[in-house]
């Protein structure tokens, strides 16, 4: 954790918007790395339960060499520069299951770009190809957008009591990190692949909510 200690809310200061020729350059450089043929996103959070561009073929898929956490400090969507919340990521180690979706051809580089928008406002993502195994064993190069580790945004792993104060006053553009976390774990459980690790970090720190 990129803190002096698990204080909350911490003192991150305002990040630094990318501009969209930054932007643009970003998502060059990652298809200049991609090697042509169909172009496979990974998603593990709300691009799960909230995609926003058409999908060609969607499959559920896992990906070894990452795993998925609530590591990421929110200013904008899910909280405030006073009162930050916190978003999934992917960051090293273990692996994950989530969606693998195939973009179709028409539009891609808009439908990319405006991913790029959405994903990548902050440099708090590194863009990166990943091994994806879709559920009928293909094994697909898939887009997925890793935690950069060395950057002020990046939480690591909190005490429960850290989360549980973010999910009791953390709100964003977006609604609360409590609420991104519980559409997240209700959209995995939902395509019977639950994140044992979110449903008992949510049962830990949302003991007092109700239902």
């Amino acid at each position: 954790m990129n803190l002096d200690g698990p204080f909350y809310p911490p003192a991150l200061g305002a990040p630094e918007r990318l501009s969209a020729e930054q932007l643009r350059a970003s998502l060059e450089i990652t298809m200049a790395e991609h090697g042509g043929g169909a172009v496979w996103l990974f998603a593990y959070g709300s691009l799960i339960w909230r995609p926003e561009f058409p999908v060609a073929e969607a499959s559920r898929a896992r990906v070894h060499g990452y795993h998925r956490g609530l590591y990421l400090w929110s200013l904008t969507h899910r909280g405030t520069p006073e009162m930050p919340g916190l978003v999934l990521g992917l960051d090293r180690g273990g692996s994950c299951g989530g969606f693998a979706y195939r973009l179709p051809d028409d539009d891609l580089d808009a439908n990319l770009f405006a991913l790029w928008q959405r994903e990548m406002p902050y440099a708090s993502y590194r863009p990166e190809w990943l091994s994806c195994r879709l559920e009928d064993g293909r094994r697909v190069r898939a887009l997925g957008f890793v935690l950069e580790r060395h950057l002020p945004s990046y939480a690591g792993s909190l005490p429960d009591s850290i989360v549980q104060r973010v999910f009791d006053s953390a709100q964003g553009h977006f609604g609360s990190t409590r609420e991104y976390v519980e559409q997240t774990a209700s959209a995995l459980r939902a395509c019977a692949m639950p994140d044992l690790n979110l449903e008992a970090l949510l049962a830990r720190c949302c003991a007092k909510a109700p239902g």
